[in-house]
């Protein structure tokens, strides 16, 4: 992988010279004139920092994305409150997606604010973008088998394609696209002219929303087969031998887990075969007798809870890109808006407004869904991701109140590496492939049986364990910052 690790000499400032890609002219010692007075610094609350210097609450706020990831994906499983929703419905971890997605529209936004070459600029976003849906396929493609499996390959014939750093990867590739290709050259002086700058923008996200709106309830599904993999966890109640199933659905207009439009798509494209084979519907009560959680078969459950679905697939991904466009829009504010308190009302205006519209749309009949993506969940997630980032920026750029908020920072400048080495468990497998005569022994395994006894609870015990990994990859990323290590794509 085209990976780069970028290694500072000192430790890497958070304000960037603002003369570092100009060339000086040479001058000698002899005469050389004293250097100017500092200029004065603004530091009211109603003055936003200088533009060149680096936004901390965004990478606060990709740092508490990537810890709310290691948290509902540790802990998720004893505490089902906070895992993803079976189907319909909202928890703690369906924002966690939403999050990653309305970051990366303002990153977007802030890196090309700037007038580029646009031929050079697309050509640096197809690569960005394909190395980024390339790792995703090496860490959630099926080649590594997660903690507690020391064990790793996929047969390609059954590689899945799709997952959450491709479809990051799509939705930044849409985003960036539009936002080098279809904004005008012209300044902004006034509302007026930032509509007129970014109108096309917005058509492109209700286009988006539109098309993905028509082929969820206009797409015919017809009755399809599926192979029961010799593997599924949930064979433990017999209602079905293995091999090829069929689950009726001949409709269009469905939402429900086996006659929707976007498994539809994703059958059709990417095959079932290369389809996550445990989805979240898994946990339905037609499908399990622990419902919320995972669980055996009940009885006469219906065959599709043994098919596979992946909750990051095609159709959905179009709607998870107006995520992006989303993050777009307060991105442009940051730009374009010259005080503190402006970026804030218009942000919290946004961010209510786009939670009440979610709500709207689901009482008028599309309910909240994470694997399908809906216009409901998209609004309310995005809504809510500017409301948290309303909030940490106003405690942290506004206020300044931020060493409470130091180790997420450090976490959100190294979200990648943390993403790799902790979401997708390379380390802890990593450290549990040194283990005493039985793989179970080992320093991940006793570390939290330690605390489970500590806590004499199963529960907390983990989630003990959970915030203490969560700790410790702050102070690592830390440590990469005070070093000036930051690994780019």
């Amino acid at each position: 992988m085209d990976a780069s690790i970028t290694v500072a000499d000192d430790r890497a400032p958070l304000l960037n010279s603002a003369t570092e890609d100009e060339i000086l002219p040479w001058r000698s010692d002899h005469h050389r004139p004293p250097p100017p007075p500092p200029p004065a610094v603004d530091l009211s609350p109603n003055r936003p920092p200088d533009q060149n210097q680096r936004l901390t609450s965004l990478d606060v706020f990709r740092g508490l994305t990537v810890a709310l990831m290691i948290l509902v994906d540790d802990a998720g499983g004893k505490f089902p409150s906070i895992n993803h929703a079976p189907w319909f419905g909202v928890t703690l971890a369906d924002f966690v997606m939403p999050f990653f997605l309305f970051g990366v529209g303002i990153s977007v936004a802030l890196v090309f604010k700037k007038s580029l070459n646009k031929h050079t600029a697309t050509r640096k976003v197809i690569l960005r973008t394909i190395k980024l849906f390339l790792l995703g396929v090496l860490l959630q493609g099926g080649y590594f088998h997660g903690r507690g499996h020391l064990t790793y390959g996929v047969d390609i014939d059954h590689i899945r394609w799709l997952g959450v750093l491709q479809r990051i990867s799509i939705g930044y590739f849409l985003a960036a696209m539009s936002e080098i290709w279809l904004v005008s050259t012209m300044p902004v002086d006034s509302p007026v002219s930032f509509v007129k700058k970014y109108y096309i923008e917005w058509m492109v996200a209700i286009l988006l929303s539109s098309v993905y709106i028509g082929l969820l309830y206009g797409l015919y599904v017809p009755n399809w087969e599926f192979r029961v993999p010799n593997n599924n966890s949930t064979l433990s109640v017999p209602n079905y031998g293995l091999g090829i199933q069929t689950v009726q659905c001949g409709i269009s207009g469905r939402l429900g887990p086996p006659c929707n439009a976007v498994g539809l798509i994703d059958r059709l494209v990417l095959g079932e075969k290369h389809l996550y084979k445990n989805p979240v519907y898994k946990r339905t009560k037609e499908c399990s007798v622990n419902s919320p959680d995972y669980g055996p078969l009940p009885p006469n459950s219906p065959a599709w809870c043994l098919a596979p679905f992946d909750p990051e697939g095609i159709l959905s991904s179009l709607m998870a890109a107006v995520t992006c466009f989303a993050g777009l829009h307060y991105g442009h504010l940051i730009v374009h808006l010259k005080s503190h308190k402006q970026r804030l009302l218009l942000w919290s205006v946004t961010s209510l407004g786009l939670t009440f519209c979610g709500l709207i749309v689901q009482a008028i009949g599309m309910p909240l869904s994470k694997p399908l993506y809906t216009l409901s969940y998209m609004l309310l997630t995005a809504g809510a991701s500017g409301l948290v980032l309303t909030f940490i920026y106003y405690m942290v750029d506004v206020q300044r109140f931020r060493k409470p908020f130091l180790l997420l920072q450090w976490m959100g400048m190294n979200a990648l590496i943390v993403f790799i080495l902790a979401a997708s468990e390379l380390f802890p497998v990593a450290v549990q492939g040194f283990y005493w005569r039985s793989p179970s022994n080992n320093l991940v395994n006793a570390t939290e049986s330690l605390l489970q006894t500590i806590c004499r609870s199963e529960k907390w015990g983990t989630m003990a364990f959970v915030l203490l990994e969560i700790l410790f990859w702050c102070i690592f990323a830390g440590y990469l910052h005070r070093k000036g290590i930051y690994l780019k794509l």
